[in-house]
């Protein structure tokens, strides 16, 4: 079939939006380092974060696999491209943590935790989240780590199989709720002012009564 040039350019040869994610399969072959603790890691992030569906964490574990930073936001829902949630994932990384990109070897692993609806079975989302995880950890001097969804039927750490029922994308109804907005005290909201004390004058109580016999 004959390629036509639109513009001077072969549109055949520009990077394709279906390119920018990852099946489950070269995921669960891409030698991604497994969770230590993969339960207790959920539940600090969910406690941490009480993520609802819709809701994406990012987290940075350190050399010796304990949370050294995340993050949560939720991307806008219409968007479906991989290359739009890298950029995501690498604009929170930015703010949490400084890059490693001077090291030899990365000694920090990001990973990823999505609340979503559905099932835990891998969808096409998952996958251009997975690539969108990869790349923003290589571009900050990561190490790319677990994704892991969590859904009505509790979370699963894709590829690997480890899984569990509780969180679940219907959990973080059932943590605190604050029903009263706390504020600060007045002091710290407020510069202080500097008040003059001044005596008041005190009347006797035998004069009070004399004037009011008058």
């Amino acid at each position: 079939m004959r390629r036509i040039p639109i513009s001077g350019i072969d549109r055949a040869r520009l990077p394709s939006v279906r390119k920018r994610t990852i099946d489950l399969e070269t995921w669960t072959n891409s030698g991604v380092p497994l969770l230590r603790a993969p339960r207790e890691f959920v539940t600090e992030l969910h406690q941490l974060h009480l993520p609802q569906p819709g809701t994406t964490v990012v987290a940075v574990l350190d050399a010796q696999h304990y949370v050294a930073a995340s993050a949560s936001f939720a991307p806008r829902p219409h968007v479906e491209d991989g290359w739009h949630h890298r950029n995501a994932i690498l604009t929170h990384l930015r703010r949490i943590v400084p890059h490693d990109l001077r090291l030899a070897r990365p000694s920090r692993t990001a990973v990823l935790l999505r609340c979503r609806e559905g099932s835990g079975d891998w969808t096409e989302q998952d996958g251009a989240w997975m690539w969108a995880l990869r790349d923003a950890a290589t571009l900050h001097g990561l190490r790319c780590g677990s994704y892991i969804a969590l859904t009505p039927s509790g979370w699963q750490s894709l590829g690997d199989g480890r899984g569990g029922r509780n969180p679940h994308s219907g959990s973080w109804a059932e943590g605190p709720q604050h029903t009263v907005t706390e504020l600060p005290p007045r002091s710290a909201r407020e510069p202080a002012q500097e008040r003059t004390w001044r005596p008041t004058t005190v009347t006797s109580i035998e004069a009070a009564r004399r004037i009011a016999a008058l």
